[in-house]
């Protein structure tokens, strides 16, 4: 069993924001799990943004979340601030489709530049990031 490296839950959030972000957590989980099979949809942004919600609502769900074998390792890793070499070529793979899918289909030259740039940026930061 891996112990779990994030802060728990604050307790003194109020019924409805707790609800609120256990359903954006599941939601946000269901939505990476298709991701996972459908090409095009991403998946590492929807898994963060799950494990933030948890952690801040259900200390049981992000402990599903963080022990999950898919999911688990890659958050782990992110936590420690380390990203596999793996996930940075996937990254830069699907980085690299979604600006040539741009660069064919968005007549607007300067929104192509300026996506490219964004992810450009990103994949500078995310390449310099330790791996495990």
């Amino acid at each position: 069993m891996r112990p779990l490296t994030m802060r728990p839950a604050k307790p003194r959030r109020g019924r409805l924001q707790r609800a609120l972000l256990q359903l954006l957590a599941v939601l946000c989980l269901g939505i990476a799990f298709i991701g996972v099979v459908t090409p095009g949809l991403p998946t590492t942004e929807f898994v963060l943004l799950a494990a933030w919600a948890a952690a801040r609502s259900s200390p049981r769900l992000h402990a599903w979340i963080l022990r999950n074998r898919l999911l688990g390792p890659l958050l782990l890793q992110w936590q420690s601030g380390k990203l596999p070499r793996r996930a940075k070529w996937a990254a830069t793979a699907s980085m690299c489709a979604a600006g040539t899918f741009a660069a064919l289909t968005i007549p607007h030259r300067p929104s192509v530049y300026f996506i490219v740039l964004c992810m450009a940026c990103v994949l500078l930061w995310l390449w310099r990031k330790p791996e495990p």
